[in-house]
């Protein structure tokens, strides 16, 4: 499975998301405080944090990439571990995914026009509705 894109954890533990952020973000905290479901003899893996102290720590400092991507990297391991984990975690993401704003971790963005002469350039995000250049 591939990770979680931090960008859209950040956006969700912040809250830039709205209410159905705020949703969806409860949902992980739940969803990372079961207990993995592990055979009787496997051990915790050496420096494996648990996801659960992961989603306070970003919660803690929303705007923490650091944090932000070590929770990707720790629900990704995982949900390598635990199939049930994976399969609740990859239905979790395909709705966090279609939320307006979440993926694109809020307000960061990055704009550039580099050489020559540029006409009719137009920078946005987020339009609801259309643009006339007219």
């Amino acid at each position: 499975m591939e990770p979680v894109a931090a960008e859209l954890l950040m956006a969700l533990a912040s809250g830039t998301a709205g209410a159905a952020g705020q949703n969806l973000w409860e949902r992980l905290r739940s969803l990372a405080q079961r207990s993995p479901a592990r055979e009787p003899d496997a051990g915790q893996g050496d420096g494996e944090a648990a996801v659960g102290e992961l989603v306070t720590a970003l919660d803690e400092d929303a705007s923490d990439e650091e944090r932000a991507a070590r929770l990707a990297e720790g629900l990704a391991l995982r949900a390598r571990q635990d199939p049930a984990f994976a399969e609740a975690l990859a239905l979790w993401r395909r709705e966090a995914e279609q939320l307006p704003g979440a993926s694109s971790g809020g307000s960061a963005q990055h704009q550039e026009i580099s050489g020559g002469t540029q006409h009719n350039v137009v920078f946005t995000r987020d339009v609801h509705g259309s643009i006339n250049l007219g």
